[in-house]
């Protein structure tokens, strides 16, 4: 008997309890899916997505061209040092038309300078080529400044979906808000997050890419001003003039 108070105590405080568990599944919300968040966004959605593939394909695009075999190749450097040892300038010249490469466009410039100036002093030849280098340099940089541009104005347009998404959220409100529905006003907020976060995620990557290819441009920078370097010292104690007859 005296067990009846004990037990009745017991199943009064579980009630809550088991009216919490019963509810729990009810209350957590059934994860969306990529449609229906894509729908969400809008047709600002479209303007991300078109700035990613933009993005990707700048990523392969610069995989492809800042390379060392692409900017400064040791066989044709190697070569151009052979044919410059044995004066044999016309060839060099084809040489770098035939494949043109940064390391090719520097070399040229010094070799068109002697064609056009045979008496061109070495100073001027130096000064030739290390302008063209500047040039090949900031060509490089100015072509990863894409990738910097692409990860600013992601951010932009998700940050005009997040204007856009509080904008009809508060028009919800503001023409009648005795008939304002808790739907309508959840969808604006939506558009507000998912286009904020949309444009987050195509511009980190960007930046992360921007940054990695932009070490990559430094030391092909250097791997440039070490190979012209070495051209120069060989046009300079050999000047590359076709043997005489």
């Amino acid at each position: 008997m005296k067990l009846m108070p004990l037990v009745a105590f017991l199943s009064v405080a579980a009630a809550p309890l088991a009216a919490l568990a019963d509810a729990a599944p009810a209350a957590s919300p059934a994860p969306r899916s990529f449609a229906e968040v894509w729908q969400t966004g809008g047709w600002l959605m479209f303007v991300l997505a078109a700035l990613s593939v933009l993005g990707l394909a700048l990523v392969f695009y610069f995989l492809a061209v800042l390379r060392a075999r692409a900017i400064v190749p040791a066989d044709q450097a190697l070569r151009l040092r052979d044919l410059l040892k044995s004066r044999r300038a016309s060839d060099a010249r084809e040489l770098c038309a035939s494949r043109p490469t940064a390391l090719a466009a520097v070399v040229a410039a010094g070799l068109d300078f002697l064609q056009d100036h045979p008496d061109g002093s070495p100073a001027m030849v130096k000064e030739i080529m290390e302008s063209e280098g500047a040039r090949q340099t900031s060509r490089m940089y100015n072509m990863t400044h894409y990738l910097l541009d692409l990860s600013s104005v992601a951010p932009m347009v998700g940050l005009l979906g997040t204007v856009i998404g509080l904008l009809q959220a508060f028009n919800t409100v503001a023409f009648d808000s005795a008939k304002a529905q808790p739907v309508e006003l959840a969808a604006g907020v939506g558009q507000a997050l998912v286009t904020t976060i949309a444009g987050l995620v195509v511009a980190i990557p960007a930046m992360m890419a921007y940054s990695w290819f932009r070490g990559r441009v430094a030391k092909l920078s250097g791997d440039l001003e070490r190979a012209s370097s070495d051209i120069y010292a060989v046009l300079e104690s050999a000047p590359a003039e076709e043997p005489r007859p």
